[in-house]
């Protein structure tokens, strides 16, 4: 599909990305750069990676494909930096969790030489890092893609028929509707199990040894990255303060009814979240 696809960052996606690619057979060549000299030297030599490079500059050169897989707030001035070494033709994507920032600044970087299009695959993990990537991270998953008006059909089918390659499935909106959407479904629940977890931490400490699955499955995604998470929250500031007014409403309205004698009504709001949560897709 592509001769060569560079990923700059080889973290979990980044290198969950890589593996799946080369199960799928979707190049000839995979070409790798990280931050961290620890992880370009646990890249080399791995069989999903034919080239680990020093400086992404490097690592851009001749590649069709290019999937920037750093932190959100890296993103932009990492195009900035590959720009001028980016072969004309080659298209450019993101694996960033915000979309309105990062769209808007790579379409001031982006020249007739490439093609920026987002990306965010709706997959992951509270874990992170190389050592934690899988080429079935990404199976089943949604990936968004967020092409800006004036972006031509032809490099939006190419990235399209890519990730669909890799087993993913595609939906296409606008930046601000992803950060919309995305504020609500993975955004929002970051923060109920961080305070979830903030609040019982006020508890006895002892309390912890009394939990069960509920807990565990319900606060798990508190364990991502602090830093990481700092920066998508920073970025998506405004949709997602409209989100936990949102919650703030519902939660207001639970507690009325619990403080209120109807159970009709208690059972019908438990049953409502039973039936959403039965409809997500697995």
């Amino acid at each position: 599909m592509f001769e060569q696809i560079t990923i700059l960052g080889a973290g979990l996606l980044g290198a969950s990305i890589a593996m799946a690619a080369r199960r799928h057979s979707l190049t000839n060549k995979i070409v790798v750069w990280s931050r961290s000299p620890d992880t370009r030297a646990q890249c080399t030599g791995a069989a999903w990676c034919d080239r680990v490079e020093n400086s992404p500059e490097e690592a851009v050169r001749g590649s069709h494909l290019t999937i920037l897989c750093t932190p959100v707030q890296t993103i932009v001035p990492l195009l900035g930096q590959i720009a001028p070494a980016l072969d004309k033709g080659s298209i450019v994507t993101d694996v960033g969790s915000t979309k309105k920032n990062i769209c808007a600044g790579a379409d001031r970087l982006t020249s007739e030489d490439f093609t920026f299009i987002g990306s965010h695959p709706m997959a992951g993990s509270e874990q992170s890092g190389l050592a934690s990537a899988s080429e079935q991270l990404l199976q089943s998953a949604a990936c968004i893609l967020t092409p800006m008006p004036r972006t031509s059909p032809e490099p939006i089918g190419q990235l399209e028929s890519f990730w669909k390659a890799i087993g993913m499935r595609t939906h296409i909106l606008t930046p601000e509707q992803h950060d919309i959407a995305i504020a609500h479904v993975s955004h929002l629940p970051h923060l109920l199990s961080t305070t979830l977890c903030n609040a019982l931490a006020k508890k006895p400490l002892a309390w912890r040894q009394l939990a069960g699955g509920g807990l565990r499955d319900t606060s798990r995604i508190a364990a991502g990255d602090p830093t990481l998470w700092r920066q998508i929250l920073i970025e998506n500031r405004d949709a997602i303060l409209d989100s936990l007014e949102g919650l703030e409403n519902e939660l207001a309205d639970f507690r009325r009814i619990l403080s209120g004698d109807d159970e009709d009504a208690l059972y019908r709001a438990l049953a409502s979240g039973k039936a959403y949560r039965e409809g997500l897709q697995q």
